[in-house]
């Protein structure tokens, strides 16, 4: 009789030892996911990703081109021609973007219609930006970027913007770049 407690006490414990150790291994995982997670987090915040301001005030605009005409005013508020900045999704629409210079080409139902500006060469790259249906055209410089660099507009990706999501003006483009860029985005949506 002893020796089948001993067998039941060895069993029992074995049994307690086998449930601990899944209980071990289900903590372990938790932990390690949550540092991944932290992790992740962490890397999308240093990269200057941020996450999508309170309202939804960019999106893009797939509709036909209204009116395109050059009418940048100085009264306060931002008009066609002109260069603001404004916080701007990523392409993945992951909630994900940054804010970056966008060149208004027009009003539209009850906002604005603009081309987003960056500061990266692409014609080095534009093979491969074409690849990923990606065209830009050149801007040249101006006072919407502190360091006057040279700038170019996205082609492929209109986007509407409410007025509340301008954070600033930055600078009128001239007619001539203006009247370029658009000659450029006609052509680019075969005459819209």
């Amino acid at each position: 009789m002893c020796r089948a407690r001993a067998e039941c006490d060895r069993t029992a414990s074995l049994a307690a030892m086998s449930l601990l150790s899944r209980a071990v291994r289900v903590v372990a995982d938790v932990a390690v996911e949550a540092i991944r997670h932290q992790s992740r987090r962490r890397r999308g915040a240093s990269s200057g990703a941020r996450p999508a301001p309170r309202q939804e005030g960019v999106h893009e605009f797939d509709g036909p081109l209204p009116t395109l005409a050059y009418a940048p005013r100085s009264d306060g508020r931002p008009d066609p021609g002109e260069v603001v900045w404004a916080w701007v999704p990523y392409d993945e629409n992951n909630g994900q973007g940054k804010d970056r210079p966008v060149l208004i080409i027009a009003e539209h139902a009850g906002g604005l219609l603009g081309l987003q500006l960056t500061s990266k060469d692409h014609d080095r790259d534009a093979e491969d930006e074409a690849r990923w249906g990606r065209y830009w055209v050149d801007v040249g410089s101006g006072g919407w970027d502190s360091q006057r660099r040279p700038s170019e507009a996205r082609l492929d990706r209109v986007l509407w913007l409410a007025d509340d999501a301008v954070r600033r003006e930055g600078a009128a483009l001239e007619r001539a770049r203006f009247d370029d860029v658009v000659a450029a985005l006609r052509d680019h949506r075969h005459g819209d």
